[in-house]
């Protein structure tokens, strides 16, 4: 029995019904304080449409792995905190809603000084019920130069609280208890919204907040507020491309790169890109205890569309390709080089196969393993085992979906943070990268996902090969 079975038996409200209806009030939040949001959204309805219209064997595809109903409520959020007691509640907020930190994200070489996880579902039926995540990055004030300031910064940061008392005491409930009630699960909602929201007013001064900019505008973003704001939330789009177009005609600014592979027919990992971030008043708290009015430029709307999960071997390869690619422009991809960018990127991810048939058979994607309902062969006389796979997928008794990449890349995740905080230069920070510190500060170990995927990919073989005995 899974635990959302028991947790519903014993009158709980399920961890995935609590992170859908959380999903939702996040993203009704977001659209009322980023109304471009919305419009975002339209567009991606829009697309996502077409394509479906368009394109029967992607929408076959989206059905047979149970991707199509969570579609169009996809999203993803991220967040910045400050403290390692922040990042520690946080992950015990999210345990209430299922959600487990999956990945370790080193962001400062390419210049982003944090360092992050994902929080996400981890099982197959989960994710199809509510695929929301949450990239979550926890501010490195180590790489911070001047000492003065990484003690104001840490004292701004010592100061606040993040969450609220009513938050606090349900995550205590759910943990004792091992559940919320419907009534406390939707209380539990509307207090955890609190952490996400945006608050005009901040509570340091504005010279200090200036500095802190100056040493990078994500630290400003962090220490400058009284909460860790949403600062994106994410549709998914099956025609990342035709989304950038449909921006620049609406007027919507799009940043000038999509972040991650090219465009192929078949695709791997993310690409991801965004409208640029909107420029929004603040008034920062002086010494008088009067306000001063500012501005801040960090919130934004991304896009993601995402493709197969890719094995070892194929993440080593992916990696090499989009090295090449950078190596060859000799510099960061921006509004200036962007076509020749991307024809780099196209040049070099020649070499990647663009067929599930071959990422399959060179075991450098992942896949779920299914029955294939018009096979006509005659079960009872084949070998239906493990060691006779290819034939079987060969005879068409099982076919090969991709199973979709949930998670991050980290030089993506840098260049949309980048952008949208006006630093497209390239800049890294000494130090090294520091999982062990991070994991002492969530206060457990990350998961892998590359070892998820493949429990996912073993899981569907075996579910199969099952059925097809018993068919047989």
């Amino acid at each position: 029995m899974s635990s959302e079975q028991s947790n519903s038996n014993q009158g709980f409200m399920s961890s995935d019904a609590i992170r859908h209806s959380f999903s939702l009030a996040m993203s009704k939040m977001y659209q009322t304080e980023v109304p471009l949001y919305t419009e975002l959204m339209e567009l991606v309805a829009e697309v996502n449409e077409k394509v479906l219209a368009q394109q029967p064997e992607i929408a076959k595809q989206l059905k047979h792995t149970g991707e199509m109903d969570r579609l169009n409520m996809e999203r993803h959020g991220a967040i910045r905190l400050g403290t390692a007691a922040e990042l520690t509640m946080m992950r015990r907020l999210f345990a209430v809603m299922g959600m487990q930190p999956v990945g370790y994200y080193d962001l400062a070489p390419a210049g982003v000084p944090v360092h992050s996880t994902a929080f996400r579902a981890i099982d197959t039926e989960s994710l199809n019920n509510s695929p929301f995540r949450v990239f979550t990055s926890l501010l490195r004030l180590d790489l911070i130069d001047d000492e003065t300031l990484k003690q104001q910064a840490q004292s701004a940061l010592d100061a606040r609280n993040i969450f609220t008392d009513g938050v606090v005491r349900l995550i205590e409930a759910y943990e004792n208890e091992g559940g919320l009630t419907k009534e406390q699960g939707e209380q539990f909602v509307q207090e955890a919204l609190e952490t996400f929201r945006w608050h005009e007013q901040s509570p340091i001064a504005k010279d200090m907040y200036q500095q802190l900019a100056s040493q990078h505008q994500l630290i400003a973003d962090v220490v400058g507020f009284k909460g860790p704001h949403i600062n994106h939330l994410t549709p998914r789009t099956l025609d990342i491309d035709a989304v950038q177009q449909g921006m620049q005609s609406r007027g919507i600014p799009p940043k000038a790169i999509i972040e991650g592979p090219p465009r192929r027919n078949c695709p791997i990992l993310l690409r991801q890109t965004s409208f640029k971030a909107l420029e929004e008043p603040v008034s920062f708290r002086g010494a008088d205890g009067q306000y001063q009015s500012g501005h801040h430029t960090a919130r934004f709307g991304e896009i993601e569309q995402r493709g197969v999960a890719l094995t070892p071997k194929g993440r080593a390869l992916y990696d090499q390709l989009l090295n090449e690619a950078r190596e060859k422009l000799g510099g960061t991809p921006n509004e200036s080089n962007a076509e020749q960018y991307y024809q780099l990127l196209s040049e070099s991810f020649a070499a990647f196969p663009d067929d599930y048939q071959t990422l399959h058979d060179e075991q450098l994607a992942y896949f779920h393993y299914q029955p294939n309902e018009t096979c006509s062969s005659n079960l009872t006389e084949i070998d239906i085992s493990t060691s006779n796979l290819q034939q079987l997928i060969e005879q068409d008794v099982i076919r090969i979906e991709p199973i979709v990449y949930e998670d991050f890349l980290p030089v993506s995740a840098a260049g949309i943070f980048q952008s949208n905080l006006h630093s497209d230069t390239a800049s890294s920070y000494d130090g090294q990268s520091n999982q062990q510190e991070f994991e002492q500060a969530l206060g457990e170990s990350v998961q892998d996902e590359l070892a998820l995927y493949a429990q996912r990919q073993e899981e569907s073989l075996q579910a199969c090969l099952a059925a097809l005995q018993q068919a047989a």
